[in-house]
């Protein structure tokens, strides 16, 4: 049962984050790419928060932490899309990229946490 939660959840995920790439916006830095991790940082927050407050445990957080949050945010496409503007010479956008992807996804773990109080 806990694969099956897991499984479920990440499809779900994944689902989620290519809708997001389907949003006709184009740029040379990754804005939708931040926008799903800083999503996912504040929607863990935020099932933590609620999970540390009401109890919730087991399959449930399996299913919404390791499996939703696990297949929507972008990790790996942050670490590729980072190590392309690297190799375009794009250094100071590399920087403002990884810089603003931690201190964001910071943020959103923290305001999921006091949302869910």
């Amino acid at each position: 049962m806990n694969y099956l939660s897991v499984l479920l959840g990440g499809g779900l995920g994944a689902v989620l984050r290519y809708c997001i790439s389907l949003i006709p916006f184009r740029s040379d830095f990754p804005f939708l790419t931040l926008f799903t991790n800083f999503s996912g940082a504040f929607l863990i927050g935020l099932i933590n928060g609620f999970a540390m407050k009401k109890g919730l445990f087991g399959n449930v957080l399996l299913f919404l932490k390791t499996g939703l949050c696990g297949g929507f945010t972008t990790f790996s496409t942050f670490s590729l899309e980072t190590f392309n503007l690297i190799e375009n010479h794009h250094i100071i956008s590399a920087t403002i990229y990884i810089f603003l992807s931690i201190i964001l996804c910071l943020v959103g773990v923290f305001l999921g946490m006091e949302v869910s109080e």
